[in-house]
């Protein structure tokens, strides 16, 4: 499939408009102030935003930066961005092999690029919720576009009990009846670097939020779920503090129709289990 590399859009104009409060009050966990189960802005809805990228794409950074200040800022009134940095592997044989890249995550975005009636995949794509597509660099467009989503009600999902420990994150997980979604839980570096010394960015030091590592799809919804999980810890990583991201997904539509996140402890001691063993 040909790839089409997006130009960059510099949008400095921030839509300012005034969301209502959510209708739904979230359950589930959507802050990321620890594991213990205590949530944080549970009056806000929350919303994925997954950016497509790669450190092979010169037009990528500017939207890595961008997903940065979106997750550190939270500004939109009324919703809880909730992010997720996916490296895509079909930059890889333009001159510098992405480390945090994977076949799987590529996969991911062919899927949704069918869904929107896209010609191809591109960098950097962002997908919020599921439901739009648009230029990972379009400030403007993602702002507007996380407002609308922010709109629609969301399916409760909880977490608690959060742990790392014997090579792998456990967590106790509840969501109510979706008869067309699944669950997936999501491991994600909280923060990642490179020196880049090849291919397009050769010579820039690139900086990355909320990376996936490691996507795992849980069970059905179809007569809800309230289970303990198990996600294996991806030996690959180095970061000093993981994000746990659970979402319902609609096995059709693509549609993101309930997330919750938050930082996993005692990452540390279970990463050198992992190692030692």
């Amino acid at each position: 499939m040909t790839r089409v590399r997006s130009e960059l859009l510099f949008q400095d104009v921030v839509a300012g408009v005034a969301l209502g409060l959510a209708g739904i009050f979230l359950l589930g966990m959507t802050g990321r102030d620890s594991a213990s189960g205590t949530a944080r802005d549970n009056t806000r809805t929350p919303v994925l935003v997954e950016l497509f990228t790669s450190e092979g794409c010169s037009s990528c950074p500017p939207a890595d930066v961008l997903l940065q200040a979106m997750d550190r800022e939270q500004p939109v009134p009324g919703a809880r961005v909730i992010v997720l940095s996916e490296h895509v592997d079909y930059w890889n044989y333009e001159g510098w092999r992405d480390p945090f890249s994977s076949a799987e995550v590529t996969a991911r975005q062919e899927a949704y690029a069918r869904r929107f009636g896209q010609d191809s995949a591109y960098t950097p794509e962002a997908v919020i919720d599921g439901s739009w597509g648009m230029n990972g660099s379009d400030r403007h467009g993602l702002l507007t576009t996380i407002e609308e989503a922010a709109k629609r009600p969301k399916l409760e999902i909880a977490l608690a009990d959060i742990s790392a420990q014997g090579g792998s994150v456990e967590a106790n997980v509840s969501a109510a009846a979706h008869p067309r979604a699944d669950l997936y839980a999501v491991l994600a570096d909280d923060h990642d670097q490179s020196s880049v010394s090849g291919g397009e960015n050769s010579g820039r030091h690139l900086e990355h939020v909320a990376v996936l590592r490691s996507i795992e799809k849980v069970g059905p919804l179809d007569n809800g779920f309230n289970r303990q999980i198990h996600i294996p810890l991806p030996n690959s990583t180095h970061a000093r503090e993981i994000r746990l991201l659970i979402f319902a997904q609609e096995r059709w539509t693509g549609r993101i129709v309930g997330v919750a996140e938050t930082t996993v402890t005692g990452w540390g001691q279970a990463q050198q289990q992992v190692q030692s063993s």
